[in-house]
């Protein structure tokens, strides 16, 4: 006869969080600037706040350094990521080679659906705006970004913008000011007219533009804060 399982058991099982919803916690934290740069994520606080164990907390990290949002250091530990004023201008030095090419390749290679997609997106950024969700904001102005690129239909291109997407969304959220949501929506509405008059090189354009008008947003300063109570921060209500 089967035992059956102790109603203990069964509440943490349904009640503890997942690791990609505490992945996304971090990261929505780090982009709104309530973790700063160089911040130690300690792994015993991070337990008490999620409520769940250590090799949970372990591959969340793992997942957030692959993201490139946590640097992971040999025998000290986890830090949000300190990517460098340097580095920071680096990143966008790559997207202003790469993206007017991407964006004019996408104009000439694009369908009737890929533009109702395209459109698609804007009004759900248009909502993350009109409701002040900058974590969401962030996320769908890279997507933008992302769909332009798999519309050029270059993956070799398309692999290197998502590595630099997922950079410059942290890079933003350290550098940019609070109200700063990655994109303007009226750029990326620009762009999507240019895709409809089908004028590649007025998309090519546009993003030049854009990436500057970004990247002339920032403050390409240092920004460290003082320690952050882990647990006051993440505990779940």
């Amino acid at each position: 006869m089967i035992a059956a399982p102790h109603p203990t058991d069964d509440a943490s099982l349904v009640d503890e969080i997942a690791e990609e919803d505490i992945v996304e916690r971090i990261f929505e934290a780090v982009v709104e600037q309530r973790l700063p740069p160089g911040t130690k994520l300690s792994e015993s606080a991070l337990c008490e706040a999620f409520g769940v164990g250590r090799m949970r907390i372990r591959r969340a990290l793992l997942l957030l350094s692959s993201r490139e949002v946590v640097d992971l250091q040999a025998n000290r530990g986890a830090y949000v990521a300190s990517p460098t004023p340097k580095q920071a201008r680096e990143v966008f030095e790559a997207r202003l080679t790469m993206e007017p090419t991407i964006a004019r390749l996408a104009v000439e290679r694009a369908t009737a659906a890929d533009i109702e997609n395209l459109s698609n997106h804007l009004k759900m950024e248009h909502a993350a705006h009109h409701e002040d969700s900058r974590n969401e904001a962030i996320r769908l102005s890279g997507q933008f970004h992302l769909l332009l690129a798999q519309i050029a239909a270059n993956s070799v291109m398309l692999r290197m913008m998502k590595e630099l997407v997922t950079r410059t969304s942290l890079i933003i959220g350290i550098f940019g000011a609070p109200s700063v949501a990655n994109c303007r929506q009226d750029d990326h509405e620009q762009i999507l007219n240019a895709f409809k008059a089908r004028d590649g090189q007025a998309a090519a354009d546009l993003m030049t533009q854009h990436l500057r008008v970004i990247e002339g947003s920032l403050e390409l300063s240092s920004k460290t804060g003082g320690p952050i109570d882990l647990v006051d921060l993440f505990a779940r209500k």
